[in-house]
């Protein structure tokens, strides 16, 4: 199981919502020193979030993201407010390995299903639901489908890998919501990495056995930032599967 440390952007500095609220926010300082910290401590994959770009529908802080590429030798994953081909196009050549396309998956099907056939396994589906129903436009919008409806058709469109996030535990530290996330990972038939509420190494090791079931990786932020969770042992934990 993989990893991912992650590092939210806003006006250019690494932050943490608490459930998704903007008003909610607490700043850890320079994303490009985030980035080196978790990719010392054993990272494997970076995963960033442009929570402006989320609210503006469009990328806004590419500049830190191309610093952050820039500084470090693992993989990085995006999101927030990629909605067209064309910012597709921009942030993989960049040198982002992962675009995340989350508001555009349940707006326009058909671009998700495009952007398959033309960048394969490099696109990534956000699914951020509260109470099992889809949040669209940065978490501030219902998108009126059901999670496990919404993974399904992403599977027909050729979606290979879906983030699920669970918005009313994310940033709380309550705990992963385990058996919503094995359940989508089952129902769609494709891989899922999970997000949201994770606390301490005892999360990480409560996903493990689901890993048969398609979880393979998940996303961990305000619990490694606030040091309840030691990411280098979470990272041993994970790949051991112990």
């Amino acid at each position: 199981m993989i990893i991912f440390p992650a590092i939210d952007i806003r006006g250019g500095k690494a932050v943490r919502l608490y459930k998704g609220d903007f008003s909610q926010e607490t700043v850890f300082g320079d994303p490009v020193e985030m980035a080196s910290r978790w990719e010392a401590a054993g990272g494997q994959f970076l995963h960033l979030v442009d929570l402006d770009g989320a609210r503006a529908g469009k990328s806004i802080n590419l500049d830190v993201v191309k610093k952050i590429i820039e500084k470090v030798n693992i993989p990085v994953e995006l999101g927030g407010g990629i909605r067209t081909l064309e910012n597709i196009q921009q942030v993989l050549d960049m040198g982002v390995k992962r675009v995340i396309l989350g508001s555009v998956a349940a707006k326009n099907p058909e671009l998700v299903k495009e952007a398959c056939i033309q960048y394969k396994d490099r696109i990534v589906v956000g699914i951020d639901a509260k109470d099992g129903i889809v949040a669209v436009d940065g978490w501030e919008a219902s998108g009126n489908v059901q999670a496990v409806v919404l993974a399904r058709e992403m599977a027909q469109a050729g979606v290979e890998r879906i983030i699920y996030t669970d918005i009313s535990r994310d940033g709380t530290m309550e705990g992963v919501n385990v058996q919503s996330t094995a359940e989508l990972a089952r129902d769609s038939g494709i891989k899922v990495i999970a997000s949201g509420g994770v606390k301490s190494i005892d999360d990480i090791k409560a996903l493990l056995p689901y890993a048969k079931d398609g979880i393979e990786g998940v996303i961990v932020g305000k619990s490694i930032y606030s040091g309840t969770l030691d990411l280098s042992e979470a990272v041993m934990v994970a790949s051991e599967g112990v």
